[in-house]
């Protein structure tokens, strides 16, 4: 499971009986759930009362933690952190000592008196810094939410765990508001409404720990569409706090980019059920600023601005929330012993992020192009877009390397490549194949092999699953593993290109409004609080043919004034900006305001480009539509 963030542009099962009495049996019954109780009811300072009951104990001393990392992240959350007031009380209602031993880790002994801990727990939206990705920060999708219209529980931010017991069932009840609309990815048991009418609480089940922090929920006041797309059920529950937007509004563009992608994927189906949760932020200080998503097996977060047209946010839903649809091959379907039997507070990460992230972005790519949603040329300038990432990342550093120190310097500087020359390997991958089976086998018929292999109850030995492609494929493929992801040789992907016809060329390219191709045409300064124009926007055919000039200071966008804590909120807008909007942006030029009042045109710039060869064979041309369509 992965992150999969916007890049910072300043950045570079049935409901068991469920006894409330206690079980003297060793440690703890494996069948005794643990209940545990989130109070929405009663949040002070946006902090919720949790409760937990895990039955008796045994032993002498028990451990209780918050995850530090959890499945989906490469980086360190530490949830323990945003927990206050932590009590443990003995059946006699008397408190108990605790002892926390780290961040996210309390002890108690004596733990055969133990009866229930209490404690409160801070939302992490508010506290988030400018630029909080790459920071000690959850990324705002894995984040909490606690507020009078909106909760986001991603669960693990709630709910801990007991060291020995992350394997017994949970019973979770939720008290809120009786206004607020729930939409949960957990199976919901029963619900009940307080004698006044004020309340519901509703109880859920989860057969182990994990589907705690698998299943998201938002409560609040949500719009909720569902739909179906073949035989899985698509629910999209949206929170605008504004009521800019709507499930409703999104719902066409989810369902024609969902049905593209079940076309794409044919017989791979893991889910009767597909949860989206979409919170929208508002760019104010406490709004979340981590735009992207968090997947999970069966569902994903998202976060993305209010501000947003209905075309920019639907345009950043496919491409975001495609790339989470996707990853119910891999790692649902596909995936090793690190994934399977996950630690959330000394993690072991797998090599393979290249498949787990890069043929997941791969496939949110290719699947435009083959089902027709984008043309070819669109196709390729965001492949070209992934080489020049790629490009100012380390591109000489091993990728398996990469991922299995992912938490760690200098590795986890270079966690983002995995959607950009992780993808591009899903690429290369996928022409050798095409090429040795003469167009009939590429990595989605890979990945299925795979997915009918090992599937989501069985995983596979990190160390032996290059070995398994290359047995189950052509011997190609191992020198490309050995040089260019185990090895640290960066790739000739002209190499891949000629395969079907095309090269990467000089000349006139397509672009957008923040970058030319890879290379951003702002720059700031920090201490004054500016973001302005840089050089390279005379390079930018839409800025300069609008007179703008280097050194123009960037002091509002349609509206909305520009500062260190929302640019890049608004510079996101602007990369999604489509040709043929209204647009205004007032600019500084000498201590006067410039405003440039006008419809966006389509920008150029000069650089590389994907292009076909003027010479390329009718054997490549059909190597190429195999590639694309087949």
């Amino acid at each position: 499971m992965n992150t999969k963030p916007i890049t910072a542009l300043l950045a570079g099962i049935l409901m068991a009986s469920c006894s409330t009495s206690k079980n003297s049996s060793n440690d703890l019954a494996i069948n005794t759930p643990i209940e545990s109780f989130i109070n929405l009811s009663h949040v002070v300072n946006d902090k919720a009362p949790v409760t937990i009951n895990p039955g008796r104990f045994t032993t002498q001393t028990v451990t209780y933690r918050l995850p530090r990392v959890v499945q989906g992240t490469y980086s360190v959350s530490n949830f323990g952190k945003y927990v206050d007031d932590f009590k443990a009380f003995d059946y006699d209602g008397n408190e108990m000592p605790v002892v926390k031993t780290d961040m996210n880790t309390w002890t108690i002994d004596n733990a055969k008196k133990l009866d229930k801990i209490t404690y409160l727990v801070n939302d992490t939206f508010d506290i988030e810094e400018v630029g909080g990705i790459g920071e000690e920060q959850p990324f705002s999708p894995a984040g909490t939410n606690i507020e009078q219209t909106n909760d986001v529980l991603n669960l693990h931010g709630f709910i801990g765990y007991f060291d020995s017991l992350k394997n017994n069932q949970y019973k979770l009840d939720v008290t809120a508001p009786s206004n607020f609309t729930r939409s949960s990815a957990l199976p919901e048991v029963s619900s009940k409404t307080s004698e006044d009418g004020r309340f519901v609480t509703t109880s859920y089940f989860a057969t182990r720990y994990f589907d705690i922090t698998d299943n998201p929920m938002f409560y609040g006041n949500l719009s909720v569409e569902e739909f179906q797309v073949g035989d899985i059920k698509i629910v999209l529950s949206v929170y605008s706090p504004n009521k800019i937007h709507s499930a409703t509004s999104l719902k066409d563009a989810m369902y024609k980019m969902m049905k593209a992608q079940k076309a794409f994927l044919g017989d791979v189906n893991s889910t009767p059920r597909y949860d989206i949760f979409l919170y929208l932020s508002e760019g104010l200080a406490e709004s979340p600023k981590g735009y992207g998503a968090l997947e999970h097996h069966t569902s994903t977060v998202v976060v993305l601005p209010e501000a947003s047209s209905e075309g920019e946010l639907a345009e950043s839903m496919v491409d975001v929330v495609s790339h989470e649809f996707f990853h119910i091959v891999t790692p649902l379907s596909v995936h090793s012993e690190d994934v399977h039997y996950f630690d959330y507070n000394t993690p072991t990460f797998s090599k393979h992020l290249w498949m787990y992230e890069g043929v997941t972005e791969y496939f949110a790519t290719l699947f435009q192009v083959n089902q027709g949603l984008v043309s070819e040329a669109d196709f390729y300038n965001k492949i070209m877009q992934k080489i020049q990432g790629a490009k100012n990342m380390d591109d000489a550093m091993s990728f398996t390397i990469m991922s299995e120190n992912v938490l760690k310097a200098p590795y986890k500087d270079q966690y983002l490549n995995v959607y950009q020359k992780g993808a591009l390997i899903g690429m290369c991958i996928d022409i050798t194949l095409r090429e040795e089976s003469n167009g009939q086998r590429g990595i989605l018929s890979l990945m299925k092999e795979l997915s009918n292999k090992y599937g989501k109850n069985k995983p596979f030995e990190d160390d032996k699953l290059i070995d398994e492609i290359v047995a189950m494929t052509y011997p190609s493929l191992r020198s490309f593993f050995d040089t260019h992801v185990i090895g640290d040789t960066p790739i000739n992907y002209n190499e891949y290109f000629n395969k079907v016809g095309l090269e990467i060329g000089e000349g006139q390219i397509e672009t957008n409004y923040v970058f030319n191709g890879g290379s951003l045409i702002f720059a700031a300064d920090p201490q004054a609080g500016k973001i302005f124009f840089s050089e390279a926007v005379t390079e930018n055919s839409f800025w300069n043919d609008n007179g703008v000039q280097p050194g123009d200071v960037l002091k509002a966008v349609n509206g909305t004034e520009m500062t260190m804590q929302n640019a890049n909120q608004l510079l996101q807008l602007m990369f999604g900006w489509n040709p043929g909007e209204d647009i205004e942006v007032t600019l500084e030029r000498n201590g006067e305001d410039v405003v440039v009042k006008t419809t966006t045109t389509q920008s150029y710039t000069f650089g590389e480009g994907i292009i076909e060869k003027p010479d390329a064979t009718e054997a490549q041309k059909k190597l190429r539509e195999a590639w694309l369509k087949g």
